[in-house]
């Protein structure tokens, strides 16, 4: 059974809701972001649905569970609650922060208080999940000290009616405080100057990047399958999990005057042990011959020297793809040497890949 307390966490104090808090509570859940990933919230969210929720937070502290609700200022900003810890003491943990209170790391404080609550309370283990898409949880679990634990597929049906994979996390009671993520996200939001603009890859860029990959002087010097529209999609979905767990940041890269959509550029095969990483890229060919992809190149490394403890920066280019040697040389790459026989053509031939490195300036 965990006690009825109120919680304070620097500016944030948690306490059990109650009918003051039911109209922040509406517009809270009338929330776009809110409803798409809290399918089971009633849509439209009304008072009573708000009445309703205060009844099962009555009930859920009766059985052994929490709810709170956080407010900063004597006001309602989120609520955090731990569902009724099972025979082995492991509680899982969910929350929501309102619209208005967003970006100011209200729920990773709240979710981390809650936790090191419950520790003292006996609960032994935390469970947290998060859909591969909801990179604002994600980001959450991870400032909350929660480490990832696996991946189940389409495991939770969205509003939308799409399966969404969901993203296992847990806090155990001896886990070391959480450390500062090896990719951070950008400060901005995106990269830019002033030509080119790189913004984080999304669902919204599938069909672009799709018919970029389809085409035949794209597809020429690209490794592995091409995809389908349904996979790329997939993969534009992705893209903010992979970066969050420091596994890759892949990026649009765009017109920065139009908007429109110009390449794609990654930095994958992350290994912190060595500070390395790899960097690849794609330009749509209507883009080509204006310096666009050495721009993009310049702008992603210089950003990771200076923003990660990166210390070299590689790229592997097919011998014959002269124009990308040309994109790495006026990046400031040096050729290393060549990797004999390293590429699978789909003719199931092999070619050789000349190897590359930039490092960090001293």
């Amino acid at each position: 059974m965990l006690p009825r307390d109120v919680i304070s966490t620097g500016p944030l104090i948690l306490r059990p809701p109650a009918e003051e808090d039911i109209e922040a509570i509406v517009e809270a859940c009338n929330d776009p972001v809110t409803a798409r990933f809290l399918p089971l919230l009633p849509s439209p969210y009304g008072p009573q649905d708000a009445r309703g929720h205060l009844e099962n937070a009555a009930a859920k502290w009766s059985d052994g569970g929490a709810e709170f609700v956080i407010t900063e200022d004597g006001r309602y900003v989120g609520s955090v609650g731990l569902r009724v810890p099972d025979q082995w003491g492991v509680a899982s943990i969910g929350y929501l922060v309102a619209p208005w209170a967003r970006g100011r790391s209200v729920a990773a404080r709240a979710a981390r208080a809650v936790t090191d609550w419950a520790f003292d309370h006996g609960v032994r283990r935390v469970e947290l999940q998060a859909a591969v898409e909801n990179v604002a949880s994600l980001r959450v679990a991870v400032k909350a000290g929660f480490l990832e634990e696996g991946r189940r597929r389409d495991a939770k049906r969205l509003r939308d009616g799409r399966y969404v994979d969901m993203v296992t996390f847990a806090r155990l009671a001896g886990d070391a405080a959480p450390a500062e993520p090896y990719l951070p996200f950008f400060a901005d939001g995106e990269l830019c100057d002033g030509v080119v603009r790189l913004l984080p890859l999304a669902a919204e860029d599938a069909a672009d990047f799709h018919r970029m990959l389809g085409d035949p002087t794209v597809a020429e010097y690209h490794f592995g399958p091409t995809g389908t529209l349904e996979e790329h999609e997939r993969r534009c979905r992705s893209t903010g999990y992979w970066w969050v767990s420091g596994q890759r940041i892949e990026l649009a890269v765009r017109d920065a005057a139009s908007g429109a959509f110009a390449g794609h550029i990654q930095l994958a095969h992350v290994v912190p042990s060595l500070g390395q990483a790899m960097v690849g890229y794609s330009l749509v060919p209507g883009f080509r011959g204006r310096g666009f992809m050495t721009r993009a190149v310049r702008l992603l490394v210089d950003w990771a020297f200076a923003n990660t403890a990166l210390h070299r920066i590689v790229a592997g280019t097919e011998a014959g793809n002269t124009a990308s040697h040309a994109v790495l040389e006026r990046a400031g790459f040096s050729r290393e040497g060549v990797h004999r026989g390293l590429f699978v053509k789909e003719d199931g031939t092999r070619v050789d890949d000349v190897a590359w490195s930039v490092l960090r300036p001293a």
